[in-house]
This record gives structure tokens, sequence and C-alpha cells, in this order.
């Protein structure tokens, strides 16, 4: 198994330091997992990498983390280090199958860090969930469930705003937009936003944009900073402090079957992860996720 306690290289990452700060007695946990959809309908925009590496980021930060793939391709699954080939019951199965999403969990190498599989079956959900009651917060009711034994839940979206996004804007407590520092980055932003805005009115109404969050910044290049001071002008209150590097070793871990933090973890990519996940961590602090170790689950 992976834990920081097995691999004491790990320790002087900045999370691991962070954390250890404290006293244990201090370090707060969660009454019940906060829900985060990682979504942008733009495909290659970081949003696996994102799903997979913050949840890993998050686990070793000695919290209970669930990340559930609800994109058909079934990248998060694979990123993660499990083979899709020996999954017996996958997301799909609870939505459509009447399978308990418990009985979707597998185990992952990684401490602390749970996974709810997809698979290509997927694909047909929507069309199959049209004529279902409640369509929109399928996933919802079925996490509502698990809510309970984990801190997190991260939910890796696929590329569109069809009945499978909307179903984790329902879920989800709050959002991330993993942005590309690219050329027609900003192009479909404002369409996701006004699906937002319908969502928090007629389904979630406490859903909110966790934040904006900018992926494969080069800041060699002139085309990345325009990028960025862009969407610092127009999405201020949005705008995540963390900037994620484009970096090579990003880019090759998913092979591995690995997070960043397991495969090359003192990459740029992996300190960005480490310092996002510590961002979403003094978020939920804000908010009314608090609780003591004493409540936690066993």
């Amino acid at each position: 198994m992976f834990h920081v306690k097995h691999c004491s290289i790990y320790l002087s990452l900045v999370m691991i330091v962070w954390l250890r700060q404290r006293p244990r007695h201090a370090i707060l946990y969660f009454l019940m997992a906060k829900i985060i959809s990682i979504v942008n309908q733009k495909g290659g925009v970081g949003k696996t990498t994102t799903a997979i590496n913050l949840a890993a980021c998050l686990a070793v930060a000695d919290l209970k983390i669930l990340l559930l793939d609800f994109d058909p391709q079934a990248n998060a699954t694979s990123g993660i280090g499990i083979d899709k080939k020996t999954v017996r019951n996958s997301v799909y199965d609870s939505l459509l199958r009447e399978v308990e999403l418990k009985d979707t969990i597998c185990k992952t190498e990684i401490d602390n860090l749970d996974v709810i599989p997809s698979s290509p079956d997927l694909y047909g959900a929507e069309v199959e969930l049209v004529n279902v009651p409640s369509r929109n917060t399928q996933l919802k009711d079925r996490l509502e469930l698990l809510k309970e034994f984990y801190d997190f839940i991260i939910i890796d979206c696929p590329p569109s705003l069809g009945l499978l996004t909307i179903n984790s804007f329902a879920a989800a407590d709050s959002i991330i937009i993993p942005l590309q520092c690219e050329y027609y980055a900003l192009e479909g932003m404002t369409q996701l936003l006004t699906t937002v805005k319908s969502i928090k009115s007629s389904i979630n109404q406490s859903l909110a944009i966790e934040g904006i969050l900018l992926t494969m910044f080069d800041s060699r290049t002139v085309l990345s900073n325009q990028i960025y001071s862009e969407v610092k002008k127009y999405f201020k209150e949005h705008l995540l402090s963390t900037v994620i590097p484009r970096n090579i070793r990003l880019s090759e871990a998913p092979s591995h079957g690995k997070p960043i933090i397991f495969y090359a973890h003192n990459s740029k990519g992996a300190n960005a992860y480490l310092d996002l996940a510590k961002e979403i961590i003094q978020n939920a602090k804000k908010g009314t996720w608090e609780r003591s170790r004493s409540a936690y689950p066993v």
C-alpha cells in the first residue's frame, strides 16, 4: 500500500509539512463529505488529471476521499491504477441496474482513497435516464448514503453539459472549472456559467463555484500570460490561487496508473496539486464541514 509512513521522502512535501505543523488533535475533519465536481464541457483541459491528483493529494493529507469517475471514457479509473477489465460493477450499474452505490466502490493502492469506477456502458446512460423519474438527481440520491463516510467526494465529469454533468451539478456542493491556458480557453465559459446559474435556480440552490483552475500554464509563453490576465480580469472572484503548470510528468503519470505525487513527487506538477489540495482544505474550513476526529466513522 502507498502511504506516507512507508515513504519517508514524502514527509518533505509541502502538504505533509503544512499539516504536521499542528498537534494531531487540532487537525479538523468534516461532518459530511464536501462534494466537488470537476467540470468543463471542453475536452483536454485537465479535468481527469485534476480529479485524480486532487483526490490523491487530499488522501495523503489523512482525509478520507472518494473519487467518482462519471466519464464514460473511464480515464480516472485507469489513471488511479484500477484495471477497467476487472471492474465488476461501475457507477452505471448503480444508476440503471439497481446495484447499491456502495457495492461499486473499489479500494486503491493509496490509503484513504476509494474509487467508484466508470465504464463505456455509461455512454448510453443519458438516453436510458430520459424517462426515469427525477432523472436529474439520480446521482445525488445515491451519494447521500455515502457522504458520512468521507471527507471529500471528487467527481470527474464528462466533457459535455448533458444529463450526466447535470447530475453531478445536482449532487455537488461546489465545482472546479479547469481552464487550459490556450487560445480557445475562454470559449464556452459563458455557456458553462449560464448552466451553473440555471442549476442553482432550479435543482441545487446551494451549488457554488469552488474556483476556476488554470491548467497547462507555461510562464515562458506570451499566450499563457495573456490567458491568465484575461481570466483574472473577467473572473477574478472565481480564480483559484493555485495554477497548474504544463509538466511532462503530469502527462506521463496516467500511463503508469499513478497520481503525480507517487510518480514524480519532486515535479512542478506534484507541488502544484499539493498546493491545490491545501487551498481546497482551507476553503472547506471556512464552510460548514468541520468536525472533530472523534466523530470520524470507523
